[in-house]
């Protein structure tokens, strides 16, 4: 019987950033998941201030090369690899150079939310289904943490819905306490439609503020987690709500056997 395949799509791990809730889960879930049996690949954004040379990342040529058009505009994708030895793990970095050059994650050192995070967004979400896609790994679960990773499933269930590497993939989405007050560029929509997107599909994003992102991922996804403490009580009521299946919080002693247990009953499901 062949393995289930988790991909983890993440929006930060640690130690490539600093230790939070969502970055130890994003560290030690996958390595516990692979210990019960599954594959696994793990991706994350490669921002400008992860050291590449302490953490040993370096590029991975044949994935690499592709470009990613948004907004009109042409933008490579590089791909980037780092091991963490002692889970037996390899972290895909998705990079670009005029999106992940500087050394911020979400504002700048003033503190300003980033004009372009929405086609940060973008190019995150479909950089990591295009990097899949040509490593021709077929996932059966894609789980997605926090609001960085928010595109991925309408993504897949949308752009990517006919592609056999997806086409059985279930999705799903960790919502966590990283909330922010800004809202994406006003033309965020836009630039979902020029992928394809369009109509009811865009309409849960249209706001392009965290509530609504996050709602729409959990819309496009099979099921949902509330990741820490602090969640957003709004999007705990969504959730809750959702008529799919969720997890609440679960502290660390118990969250990996949890969620491991929830991809199964997903599994069974499908």
């Amino acid at each position: 019987m062949k393995k289930a395949r988790v991909l983890f799509v993440a929006q930060e791990i640690t130690p490539y950033l600093e230790e939070t809730s969502m970055s130890r889960i994003g560290r030690y879930l996958p390595q516990g998941i692979q210990e019960k049996g599954k594959e696994i690949r793990t991706f994350m954004p490669r921002f400008g201030h992860i050291n590449e040379r302490r953490n040993q990342l370096h590029e991975v040529i044949r994935l690499s090369g592709m470009n990613l058009i948004i907004n009109d505009s042409d933008h490579p994708l590089i791909i980037k690899v780092a091991s963490i030895q002692q889970a037996r793990m390899q972290v895909y970095f998705i990079d670009n150079e005029e999106y992940f050059h500087k050394k911020i994650t979400f504002r700048e050192k003033s503190g300003k939310f980033c004009e372009d995070n929405d086609e940060r967004a973008i190019f995150f979400a479909r950089g990591v289904l295009e990097t899949v896609k040509k490593l021709g790994w077929a996932p059966d679960i894609i789980h997605c943490h926090g609001w960085f990773t928010g595109l991925v499933p309408l993504y897949v269930k949308k752009l990517f819905k006919d592609n056999p590497i997806f086409s059985e993939s279930k999705i799903v989405f960790s919502a966590y306490d990283d909330q922010f007050e800004e809202k994406f560029n006003p033309n965020f929509v836009n630039k979902l439609s020029l992928d394809g997107i369009d109509g009811e599909d865009i309409d849960l994003y249209k706001e392009g503020d965290y509530q609504s992102i996050l709602k729409g991922a959990i819309s496009f996804s099979d099921a949902a987690i509330i990741g820490n403490e602090n969640v957003n009580e709004d999007i705990k009521s969504f959730v809750e709500n959702s008529g799919k299946p969720y997890l609440g919080y679960q502290d660390e002693e118990s969250y990996i056997s949890a969620y491991n247990d929830l991809y199964d009953q997903i599994l069974s499901e499908s």
